[in-house]
């Protein structure tokens, strides 16, 4: 008797155990359950598309995410006017997902200068779209801007893949600029004499090549820094001194003589461009 006493004390102990183990288990538990509830409640924010990289699929689709011209209209530093709108497409053009920028000769222009400054002679008609949609990096965001090119290098082209402020003047980033050598200028202006440039060999066969620029806010909440890369490699850091908060427009654009030296093609000249993204990460 005293045997299966004892037995069944031992087992009402381990019983006893056995439940006060689970709960303190489940006690453990729950936190961690709770924890998990939350971190699964809490958005997880990736990469916004601004701009698809068809948006050069179509007419339609262009006119969805870009505009004609530049942001301030037809003219600027160099000796070609852009033209073009949704129904003239003689030098701006799109065919085969790829966008073609095309300067040709033009003779008596009206004005016969260009509007902006310096006001060179306009010896060119040609082609210009920018953004609908403005690039702003600010402390919880940054932008990933991406495509790729097909550009003339002769002396007289002056094609461009650039950032310039909405605002004022500068923040400015140059992502691509060829002025008549085989070089890509990767820029950075922070005032008109603070320029960062670097330069980096381009083909001149007019093989497409891809160029892309990562921006992010740096720690400072001031600055951002601008990650260059050429056919997925990465070429250089540059830095823009108070970017962060900047509104800036996106330009594709091919301009003639100016910095890229003269005299001009005397024909056609045709930057091409593709499989051009915009992304955001962030807020």
């Amino acid at each position: 008797m005293t045997c299966f006493c004892e037995l069944l004390s031992g087992f009402k102990s381990r019983i006893f155990f056995s439940f006060c183990s689970r709960d303190l288990f489940m006690l453990k538990l729950k936190p961690l359950v709770v924890s998990l509830w939350a971190v699964a409640l809490v958005p997880i924010v990736g990469a916004v598309t601004v701009i698809p990289s068809t948006s050069f699929s179509s007419y339609s689709t262009l006119e969805s995410y870009w505009n004609y011209l530049c942001p301030w209209g037809s003219d600027h530093n160099g000796s070609a006017r852009m033209v073009g709108n949704s129904t003239v497409h003689s030098n701006i053009a799109v065919a085969s997902s790829t966008l073609s920028l095309i300067a040709t000769p033009a003779s008596n222009a009206s004005p016969p200068t260009s509007t902006s400054n310096p006001h060179p002679s306009i010896h060119y008609a040609s082609g210009a779209i920018h953004a609908k949609e403005h690039i702003t990096v600010t402390a919880g965001n940054s932008y990933t801007i991406y495509g790729e090119f097909s550009a003339p290098t002769v002396v007289g082209a002056w094609p461009a893949f650039w950032l310039t402020a909405v605002a004022g003047w500068p923040p400015e980033a140059d992502i691509g600029e060829w002025k008549g050598t085989a070089n890509n200028w990767y820029n950075t202006f922070n005032t008109s004499s603070v320029v960062k440039s670097t330069l980096v060999g381009w083909p001149t066969d007019l093989s497409f090549h891809s160029l892309k620029a990562v921006l992010t806010a740096e720690s400072n909440g001031d600055d951002v820094k601008i990650d260059f890369y050429m056919d997925d490699e990465f070429k250089v850091t540059q830095y823009g001194q108070g970017f962060v908060g900047s509104a800036l427009y996106l330009i594709v654009n091919l301009q003639m003589e100016g910095s890229s030296g003269t005299p001009g093609p005397k024909g056609t000249t045709t930057y091409k461009i593709r499989n051009v993204e915009v992304t955001r990460t962030g807020s």
